[in-house]
C-alpha cells in the first residue's frame, strides 16, 4: 500500500475502528491518561489539538475537565458528523478539521499549539509522509504526546487487518530528532506513552 491508499482507506473507514465504533466505547483510560498529563504541565486554556481525533472522545474528555481550547484533525469526514450527534456541547466550541494530518500541518504557524497528542494514529502513516512528524515538531509549543504501538522492531510492518498497516517506528528518536527533548514515558497495555518537551 502507498500513503494514498492508506489514506483512502482510513477516509473510507466503517465498522470496527471506525469513528461510529470509538464513539460508541467512548472515553476510556487512554483518556483519562492523558487528561493526567495534561493537568501536571499545562493550564486549562492551553491550545490543544489532537491528530486522528476520529469521533472526539478524547477530546470530549478534556472538554468535559474543563480544557477550553480544542482542536481536531481526522481524514474521514464521518468522524465529525459522529463528532456533531455524540458530543453536540465539544462540536460547537471546538475546531474540526477533515483532512489528513500531512495537509493540515503545513498550514499552520510555528508553536501554533501548546499541546499536539495523538492516539494509536502516527503508527498508521506511511513511511512516505514521515516528514510530517517535523511539521508536528515546528507546531507544538509545549508539550508532544504520543500513544503508539510499539511493540515491533522499527521499520517492521504488522496489519491490524488485511487493509490497515501499521508502521513500527521508535518515537523516541523521531521526536527527538525533531528537536524536542522525552522527558518521560510509560508503557500502557499495548501501548508507549511518550511526553516530549519542546525547546524554550
Amino acid at each position: 500500500m502507498d500513503s494514498t491508499d492508506i489514506r483512502e482507506e482510513w477516509a473510507e473507514r466503517s465498522g470496527e475502528y471506525s469513528p461510529a465504533y470509538y464513539a460508541y466505547y467512548g472515553a476510556d483510560e487512554t483518556s483519562e491518561l492523558v487528561q493526567s498529563i495534561l493537568a501536571e504541565h499545562v493550564e486549562q486554556d492551553a491550545a490543544i489539538l489532537e491528530v486522528g481525533c476520529s469521533s472526539g472522545r478524547h477530546l470530549a474528555a478534556l472538554s468535559e475537565a474543563g480544557y477550553s481550547d480544542l482542536t481536531g484533525v481526522d481524514i474521514n469526514a464521518d468522524a465529525l458528523d459522529v463528532l456533531a450527534e455524540t458530543y453536540p456541547d465539544l462540536a460547537a466550541t471546538g475546531s474540526f478539521h477533515a483532512m489528513a494530518i500531512e495537509e493540515f500541518v503545513t498550514d499552520v504557524a510555528d508553536d501554533a499549539y501548546d499541546v499536539v497528542f495523538s492516539v494509536e494514529t502516527l503508527q498508521h502513516l506511511h513511511p512516505d509522509v514521515d516528514w510530517a512528524f517535523e511539521e508536528l515538531a515546528r507546531i507544538v509549543d509545549d508539550l508532544l504526546i504520543t500513544v503508539e504501538n510499539e511493540g515491533g522492531d522499527p521499520g517492521e510492518v504488522n496489519y491490524v487487518d488485511d487493509n490497515v498497516p501499521l508502521y513500527y517506528r521508535d518515537w523516541n528518536a523521531v521526536f527527538t530528532d525533531s528537536g524536542l527533548t522525552e522527558v518521560d514515558s510509560m508503557d500502557g497495555k499495548r501501548d508507549t506513552v511518550r511526553i516530549f518537551q519542546a525547546p524554550e
